[in-house]
């Protein structure tokens, strides 16, 4: 689980650097928006099973579940809580972020631990 929000945490960084470079620093933050929709939800769903696995030594199937529903809806309120707040998003640069943040899950299985 680590390794995986390292990787969204990496992707971030050079999400926003990207960003920084084609569309200015209003580009780089809105990648780190982006991103920050994905990587926030899932640092609490890591932090949540974690702490499940401490205190019962077994994560149950309905906790995981459970887990996936909240960072879902969390993942979508902060999308809708992003465009709302900050009115001077750069589209692009949002979604970039979002995108390199979510298909950084996919190469935490190609890095050796």
């Amino acid at each position: 689980m680590h390794k995986a929000l390292l990787l969204q945490l990496g992707a971030t960084l050079l999400a926003m650097a990207a960003a920084a470079v084609f569309w200015g620093s209003q580009g780089s933050v809105s990648a780190l928006c982006g991103a920050a929709t994905y990587v926030l939800p899932s640092s609490l769903f890591a932090w949540r099973l974690r702490w499940t696995l401490r205190r019962n030594g077994q994560a149950s199937v309905a906790a995981f579940v459970a887990g996936e529903l909240v960072k879902l809806a969390s993942t979508v309120g902060l999308l809708v809580l992003a465009a709302v707040l900050y009115r001077e998003v750069h589209w692009g640069a949002f979604l970039m972020g979002l995108v390199l943040a979510l298909k950084a899950n996919l190469f935490a299985f190609l890095v050796k631990t």
